[in-house]
């Protein structure tokens, strides 16, 4: 490019480089040590996110036990055999029941406790939340292994209860039982995971304004007022957002499952995880390619929910914005 400058000179230049990508590369350059220390994450965020993705869409192509060099492309076959396979449905169904059941409760119960614990002349409520915490970080795997135990019907302290209360003349069996043995893990999972849900709402809680509460006490409105008036209103751009949360939550139920009733009894708690693991792991014939793509249909259900949750957190910060 040829300028020519006020005084007559002539400059010659290379082709002009665009502004805007002059200015991204400046701002790149002038934050390259931002995009130094992220590079281990965005490495193993590919190591473990993005190339299992990958390799299960390929696995999910082939006939292939996982383990000998033999295997063969079969194309969308997996897909198909999987759309018409009837306990993939069943899976799926338990899977959304679960939700449908274990959400409203987990949800109701986590805003009930929020807003009990939420009140600071509560004595000893830093120690409530902590118990009611415990759960959520400790071993799913253990908490099912013991809840084995606690639910025995012979010998389980639940049982033993049950017996010296006169409330059953035998033991229940919780597990073996396909009438009780969702029942039962579903009330181990809400009772697992109810401290996430209050921490969700504790932290909503937060979010609202004393000034607002010393507002309704001045025009004389009391406790029950200022909840119904002031509380739940504000909260209610939250509810849709924990709901999410806690459905995509509820989906990852398989390492419950598995130590408690491994999907059974006659296929009563068999979840959708708990079937991919089945089909391609633990089967007498691993089937890795049908479990890969068994997984990819069950992320398409995942990635569904989680669409939902964008469009949730969308409108709760309109309907923020608004308030």
């Amino acid at each position: 490019m040829n300028i020519v400058t006020r005084e007559g000179a002539v400059t010659v230049s290379g082709p002009a480089v665009p502004a805007r990508r002059r200015r991204l590369a400046t701002r790149i350059w002038s934050e390259r040590w931002a995009y130094v220390f992220l590079l281990p994450t965005l490495l193993l965020f590919g190591l473990y996110t993005v190339w299992p993705i990958i390799s299960s869409l390929f696995y999910s192509m082939l006939d292939w036990n996982g383990l000998g060099a033999e295997r063969s492309f079969v194309g969308l076959a997996n897909y198909r055999e999987a759309l018409a396979d009837p306990l993939f449905w069943k899976s799926l169904g338990i899977t959304l029941v679960i939700i449908a059941v274990t959400v409203p409760v987990r949800v109701a119960l986590g805003l009930l406790v929020a807003l009990v614990l939420n009140n600071p002349r509560l004595p000893l409520a830093k120690l409530f939340r902590t118990a009611l915490f415990v759960p959520v970080v400790t071993t799913t795997a253990i908490i099912g292994v013991v809840m084995g135990f606690i639910f025995d019907p012979a010998g389980g302290p639940v049982n033993q209860l049950l017996l010296d209360l006169g409330i059953v003349d035998q033991p229940v069996d919780f597990l073996g039982d396909p009438g009780s043995s969702l029942w039962t893990v579903m009330g181990v999972h809400m009772w697992k995971w109810l401290g996430i849900t209050l921490v969700y709402w504790l932290a909503a809680l937060q979010t609202i304004p004393a000034t607002v509460y010393e507002a309704a006490r001045t025009d004389g409105a009391g406790g029950w007022a200022s909840l119904r008036y002031v509380t739940l209103p504000m909260l209610k751009p939250f509810l849709l957002i924990i709901v999410l949360l806690t459905a995509i939550e509820t989906m990852q139920i398989f390492d419950l499952v598995l130590t408690m009733t491994n999907g059974g009894p006659y296929f009563s708690t068999l979840t959708t995880e708990v079937y991919i693991y089945q089909q391609a792991f633990a089967s007498s014939t691993p089937r890795l390619g049908y479990g890969a793509a068994l997984g990819v249909l069950f992320g398409l259900v995942t990635l569904a929910f989680t669409a939902i949750q964008a469009i949730g957190i969308r409108y709760a910060n309109r309907a923020r914005s608004t308030s």
